[in-house]
């Protein structure tokens, strides 16, 4: 009972001192408060953006992977570099043919991300994003249409103008009325709208909704350009066959491609989930940073709450000395000091915190992520909040509860 009626009083005591010193107090609860919010808010928005890196690659299947051309290769022992040819029209749908594995295959074509889509004195401004596909892009990649329909097999085989549109345009083309059976135009050439996507917003690697799907044969013919490059995307219908189906794809598009055996193939194949790991992976150094950052920060912080700390020691050695004098140990006044630093020091990581969870997921709303509570790197702030306080209060506190009760009820 004693010792906690000691506790109160010293909690008490702190509490007083802090308001005493009111301007000094906030300006190093602001210090620790910032370091704080570097590294929660930071590392909150890393971890809404990993979020939306798996939840968009989720999307393309968690089986599914990607023929892509190889980029080119540096050899150690050479400073020529290795071209591989890209995957041309012909080599994609004759692997689609070709490929009787039980697994849905999808071949797209970039176009463009420059176009400018009119209807009538209507247009959008120029920065929709042009894709050509086939009928199995959108099921495979998470697309859904909130209005009209996918491309038929013979709109495809005959090279038919249409067009899917993406949520933005259609609602900037056609705010008060319905997109589909109107002729819009993009580039030189008009085409009849098919189909409208549901809001999916921007994210990694996709245009979200300002964009417009035609036909690949629509973006070969309209959007032209050297070397244009196609991607198989393949998803086997069986999840655990995954493995089985890539050898399969693998051996018949070396074949497709004249790869002698035993040579290295001139293509690449990616999965989804290898593909989020590589981005979830680059965000490692941005957390490393960030962390070092803080770190930093809140260095800086402790060296000013222990400078605080050392003058109230010796702007209250009265104080000290008065206390001392009336029956109080130094274990008492070593408590009173490393308390107010604590409260200090709490303090700050509490606003910390919370502005680092409001700047995080500001980052998190531009991501399409989810709002986030990160409960690791709170406690982890809380944490830190506390070993910076006893780092910083420990010295003065020691001080104070050495000082000899005489000689501090003679200064002055």
């Amino acid at each position: 009972m004693k010792s906690l009626q000691i506790l109160s009083e010293n909690i008490r005591i702190s509490i007083n001192a802090i308001r005493s010193n009111s301007l000094r107090t906030v300006l190093t609860v602001i210090i620790i408060a910032f370091g704080i919010m570097a590294l929660v808010g930071i590392l909150t928005a890393i971890d809404a953006i990993k979020g939306s890196i798996r939840s968009e690659f989720a999307s393309l299947g968690a089986n599914s992977f990607s023929i892509v051309n190889r980029k080119e290769s540096f050899s150690l022992n050479s400073n020529d570099a290795t071209w591989y040819k890209h995957i041309n029209y012909y080599e994609a749908q004759s692997f689609k043919e070709r490929y009787q594995f039980p697994a849905r295959v999808s071949v797209y074509i970039w176009g463009t991300g420059r176009a400018t889509v009119r209807y009538q004195s209507e247009k959008t401004n120029p920065n929709i994003s042009i894709l050509g596909s086939d009928e199995n892009y959108l099921s495979m990649n998470g697309k859904n249409l909130s209005k009209g329909r996918n491309f038929t097999p013979i709109e495809l085989q005959n090279g038919r103008q249409v067009v899917i549109l993406g949520y933005n345009v259609a609602n900037k083309l056609f705010p008060e009325k319905t997109a589909i059976d109107e002729m819009v135009r993009i580039g030189s050439a008009s085409f009849k709208v098919i189909g409208v996507l549901e809001q999916q917003g921007s994210s990694f690697g996709s245009a979200g909704d300002n964009s417009c799907i035609l036909p690949i044969t629509g973006v070969r013919q309209y959007f032209p350009r050297p070397n244009m490059n196609y991607t198989l995307q393949v998803e086997p219908v069986n999840p655990e066959m995954q493995k089985a189906a890539i050898n399969e794809a693998e051996g018949i598009f070396r074949i497709i491609r004249k790869v002698a055996p035993g040579k290295e193939s001139n293509f690449g194949i990616e999965t989804s989930d290898a593909l989020s790991s590589t981005f979830i992976n680059s965000l490692g150094k941005v957390t490393l940073a960030t962390t070092l950052i803080g770190v930093i920060t809140l260095f800086g912080a402790a060296i000013g709450l222990m400078n605080i700390m050392l003058v109230s020691v010796t702007e209250r050695t009265r104080e000290i000395g008065i206390r001392k004098a009336i029956g109080a140990n130094a274990r008492v006044i070593r408590q009173q000091f490393l308390w107010e630093a604590v409260i200090i020091g709490q303090l700050g990581g509490l606003l910390g915190i919370i502005l680092g969870i409001l700047m995080g997921n500001i980052v998190s709303l531009f991501t399409g992520g989810d709002f986030i509570i990160p409960w690791i790197w709170i406690l982890g702030g809380v944490f830190l909040c506390f070993c910076v306080s006893i780092a910083s209060g420990i010295f003065p506190a020691m001080k104070a509860s050495r000082l000899d009760p005489i000689i501090a009820l003679r200064y002055e």
